[in-house]
């Protein structure tokens, strides 16, 4: 059985200098268009594998995410109900959902893209992330960007 992803929020000083050039280099690629992956890896001292290792699993966390918008990659099930599931748990944090594509399902699994609001009234993010991987038929849930 697939293990479920847990989110913690740890202090800066813990966290392996890899990870936080990770977080530095993806900025750089956000904030100056013409770098390559190989040329921000370079500037802040990591190979490129070790950026293509730890992309998807460190991202800065912000106590302002209020009003963020959140785009989430879903892998799921092609069962009756799943769908309405998941964005029911969306709905009890009161997270605004803003587009939701979902493709062809393929040998049975479809991936769904969701953009949700985080507003003022939006519980705990990380909650409704952890409820939603638990739900029956779900494989995984990954952030995909945080605006």
């Amino acid at each position: 059985m697939e293990e479920k992803s847990r989110y913690f929020v740890v202090k800066q000083k813990a966290v392996p200098e890899v990870l936080l050039k990770v977080v530095e280099a993806k900025k750089m690629l956000e904030t100056e268009r013409a770098l390559t992956v190989q040329e921000a890896a370079d500037k802040v001292g990591i190979s490129r594998s070790s950026f293509y290792k730890y992309k998807d699993d460190i991202f800065p966390f912000y106590d302002n995410t209020k009003g963020k918008t959140i785009t989430l990659v879903v892998q799921m099930d092609d069962v009756q109900g799943l769908l309405s599931d998941l964005l029911h748990v969306v709905a009890d944090y009161k997270a605004n959902i803003l587009t939701i594509h979902q493709s062809i399902p393929v040998n049975g699994v479809a991936t769904l893209t969701l953009s949700v609001e985080v507003r003022e009234d939006t519980g705990n993010v990380s909650s409704m992330l952890e409820e939603l991987e638990e739900l029956k038929g779900i494989h995984y849930v990954k952030i995909l960007s945080r605006e």
